[in-house]
């Protein structure tokens, strides 16, 4: 049998070190954003190769969506997760799916937490969501990927809310960013203040030469003026003798 499945990708990035993140994550638990994780325990944990194998039982509840209730009810589901920390590399993997209800829905996930150039530490996750459901396996795993992002928005808040406590004075500057990032946003604005220097400069003298050619304006527009009435006057300057001397 052939089982279709959705998968997900999204990056988060902690303003902490690689060192301090993986001390926080053995303490995730409880926060104000994990109110749905119950219970947390360590099944097995040992060193290899140089490496920290772990293996780890949780159970986790989500409430279920009213479409949901024919499948299955809002129980707690058991996840086992699965993690290798190796220290000379920097990088921390975990492995998490779920033992119940596989075939309405079954969820793999893989965390990889590495430590980034500037400092800070980049977590990269992906799920894998399939469902065995005829008929709705489709709408199952939709709705179970916008279920993954919105559980991995709490979980990132959660964990940085850990981190703030577990580690307030270590928090990294919101400017420690790559340097070819900075370079980039400050680019556009480099040019913009040159194009507007440039621009004021081009509106000014602009400026000055409107009035200059108003006032030219204003001038021609006299002579013009002048001399269309002197024409007038030489032309017409019988009719008007003959007019004058009527009058009088």
């Amino acid at each position: 049998m052939v089982v279709t499945a959705s998968t997900c990708r999204t990056e988060t990035v902690f303003d902490y070190s690689w060192k301090h993140v993986v001390s926080a994550y053995w303490n995730r638990y409880p926060n104000p954003s994990s109110t749905h994780v119950l219970t947390e325990d360590t099944i097995k944990r040992e060193v290899r190769d140089g490496k920290l194998y772990s293996r780890r039982l949780l159970s986790k509840t989500n409430p279920v969506p009213k479409w949901g209730a024919r499948f299955y009810n809002n129980v707690p589901v058991k996840i086992v997760e699965d993690s290798v920390l190796d220290p000379v590399k920097k990088t921390f993997t975990t492995f998490t799916r779920n033992l119940g209800m596989k075939k309405i829905m079954k969820v793999d996930e893989i965390v990889v937490y590495s430590e980034q150039k500037d400092g800070r530490t980049l977590a990269v996750r992906r799920a894998y969501i399939s469902s065995q459901v005829f008929g709705f396996s489709r709408a199952i795993r939709a709705f179970g990927i916008e279920r993954f992002k919105a559980n991995g928005n709490k979980a990132s808040s959660g964990f940085n809310y850990v981190l703030r406590r577990m580690f307030p004075q270590h928090q990294m500057a919101a400017t420690s960013t790559p340097t070819t990032t900075s370079q980039q946003s400050t680019q556009p604005a480099v040019t913009t203040s040159a194009s507007t220097q440039y621009g004021d400069m081009a509106v000014a003298v602009n400026h000055s030469s409107t009035n200059s050619n108003s006032s030219c304006s204003k001038t021609e527009a006299l002579k013009r003026t002048a001399k269309i009435g002197y024409e007038f006057c030489k032309c017409h300057a019988s009719k008007i003798t003959q007019l004058f001397s009527v009058r009088n």
